[in-house]
């Protein structure tokens, strides 16, 4: 982040008149009218012509939002370490402890040991990642770094009940887009406090991974939360994509759009046309109806029009997510989406959902 830096010019300048005895007054300078302000949503008058800052959007397109949303997230990372040690210094000097103290007592002193067998499993999952490491070393640098891990998420538990008990609102405002949603398939109550609007691939293997932590999240914040999809398929790197998009929406057309959503991520290498239409046997769909709309291909104008939005949305790759519309990008983590959507529960006075807990 920068920081303007301002200089203070001190000038002085001494002028002594000359004073004629007998001579008349020296008319007044003539002074100009001053022009009219602009109004308010101008930012830039060009030959005349006033050009506001609603055009300035429309020109910028998203890449004024994903400056924001960065600089929002530096900021709310700084408001955030703040208020941790604001908590922190006041609980430590409620208890008449130091923070070092408060902190051992508190994280230090609750965070379990890594396990031998912890460590090991860890290894034998994960093994290429270590290189020319020997079994010794990267078990010792997965015991330090699952530790971490450990007291990382500890603290930030303490501290999340310190804010709680200090009731700590946080009214710095999150930039955001309003994304459309209308027709598209979704699950969850339409009044919903959150909206999900997940962008995807149907032959993407990063979306296909983020199934999981989309089903947690839909089972943690029942009630809570609405997921929406819309198509984004990479066409120029997936060449089934589009048309396994258009079996989904022909799904959907006979109510069964969750299930071929499922279907065809659980079977990524089977998005032929013939593997769609047996897909579509297997969930009982009426096959004749499914077979000819499949072939007609009279929903691709759906996901064309999806891509361009997406794209004036600021989205360039899969999958992408906006929450209340706020950007995640990527197969992010459970942790990642549930940072979000509490803090969008906590601006709307609704209880967060349960946080999840750290695995080796």
């Amino acid at each position: 982040m920068t920081r303007s830096m301002c200089a203070l010019v001190l000038v002085a300048a001494w002028a002594v008149p000359s004073v004629v005895v007998g001579a008349a007054p020296p008319a007044p300078s003539p002074t100009a009218s001053p022009a009219p302000a602009p109004p308010g949503d101008v930012v830039a008058v060009i030959a005349g012509e006033p050009f506001t800052a609603r055009q300035l959007e429309e020109v910028a397109g998203a890449r004024l939002f994903q400056l924001r949303s960065q600089h929002y997230q530096a900021q709310r990372q700084i408001l955030d370490d703040a208020i941790a040690t604001r908590l922190l210094d006041r609980e430590a000097a409620e208890r008449k402890v130091t923070v070092d103290e408060l902190v051992k007592q508190e994280v230090t002193a609750k965070v379990a040991p890594v396990t031998e067998a912890e460590q090991k499993a860890f290894y034998e999952e994960n093994k290429p990642r270590f290189g020319p490491l020997t079994e010794a070393e990267a078990l010792k640098r997965i015991e330090t770094g699952l530790g971490q891990q450990r007291a990382a998420q500890r603290r930030a538990e303490f501290v999340e009940t310190l804010r709680a008990k200090a009731g700590v609102r946080v009214l710095l405002d999150p930039p955001r887009l309003a994304v459309g949603v209308a027709g598209d398939p979704s699950r969850g109550p339409a009044d919903a406090p959150v909206t999900i609007v997940e962008f995807s691939d149907f032959q993407c293997p990063y979306c296909s991974r983020a199934i999981d932590t989309i089903k947690k999240i839909e089972q943690n914040y029942a009630g809570k939360v609405r997921l929406v999809y819309r198509d984004y398929p990479l066409v120029s790197i997936h060449p089934n994509a589009a048309r396994a998009a258009e079996a989904a929406a022909c799904a959907n057309d006979q109510g069964k759009f969750w299930p071929m959503h499922d279907l065809l991520f659980a079977h990524q290498d089977k998005l032929e046309a013939a593997d769609l239409k047996k897909n579509a046997a297997d969930l009982g769909l009426d096959t004749a109806a499914f077979d000819q709309c499949l072939d007609s291909g009279r929903h691709a104008e759906g996901w064309r029009k999806d891509t361009e939005e997406a794209e004036r949305y600021g989205v360039s790759s899969t999958p992408a997510f906006f929450i209340n519309g706020r950007l995640l990008v990527g197969a992010q983590p459970y942790e990642a989406f549930a940072q979000v959507i509490d803090d969008e529960l906590a601006r709307a006075g609704i209880a967060a959902g349960p946080k999840a807990a750290v695995t080796p």
